[in-house]
């Protein structure tokens, strides 16, 4: 369950949304509240303040919108929390025009979205890479050449939050994917084959580019079987 702190930075980011329609907020709501990424994310203080974060798959610009609203929290701000990121800096890349549309009406000028493949644009600069629940979407090939351009996009000491789902999870695995072609079907996109690994071919993957990993079980409250992997160079 979401605390009274995060609930009410809930509050503020899916309200910008409600110009872009009610399907835009009540997503937004739905997922922030019902995702457990997103709260430890600021609760740990993953994302430094100032950071240039790129967000890969970044949909309608959730993340961009809750950081934003913790950027203007700082009075409300828990004491048991880590500190809150300042001045976030997001790019967002992501293939599904409407969200784009979606992520453009929310955040207008807060925050930049590009449409396109993750496969093929190019990553700029950056100091945090954000990729929940994506690469699995990929080739496996893509997918090391995904991480292979974003270990150069990186700064030094720079971060990748990588969420997988672990495909040695049993039964949550499996919900996972279920639910993922259903949600994909009802947006209106075809789903077509997954590329998901074991969280043991996941960490060595990271850690053949380069990476010191550390891996989180991110799936409370939900059936799923995801883990964050927290990646530094």
């Amino acid at each position: 369950m979401s605390s009274t702190a995060f609930n009410a930075l809930v509050d503020v980011a899916s309200a910008r949304y409600r110009p872009a329609g009610q399907f835009a907020y009540r997503f937004a709501r739905g997922k922030l509240l019902g995702d457990p990424a997103f709260e430890h994310l600021l609760e740990q203080g993953l994302v430094g303040s100032g950071a240039r974060i790129l967000d890969l798959g970044c949909g309608q610009g959730l993340l961009a919108a809750l950081l934003i609203a913790a950027a203007g929290a700082q009075s409300s701000w828990p004491s048991h929390w880590a500190r809150a990121p300042l001045a976030p800096k997001v790019v967002g890349i992501e293939l599904m025009p409407s969200d784009i549309k979606r992520a453009e009406a929310a955040l207008g000028g807060d925050a930049q979205f590009v449409l396109g493949d993750i496969a093929q644009t190019p990553f700029p600069a950056s100091d945090v890479v954000v990729i929940l629940d994506v690469l699995h979407y990929l080739p496996f090939e893509a997918q090391q050449d995904v991480l292979d351009r974003l270990r150069i996009a990186l700064m030094p000491h720079g971060r990748l939050l990588l969420r997988v789902g672990d495909a040695n999870g049993g039964f949550g695995f499996r919900f996972s994917n279920w639910v993922d072609r259903v949600v994909t079907r009802a947006r209106g996109h075809r789903l077509g084959r997954l590329y998901c690994r074991p969280l043991t071919e996941w960490i060595a993957l990271l850690r053949k580019a380069g990476f010191d990993v550390k891996a989180r079980p991110m799936s409370q409250g939900t059936l799923f079987a995801n883990v964050l992997l927290i990646a530094d160079l």
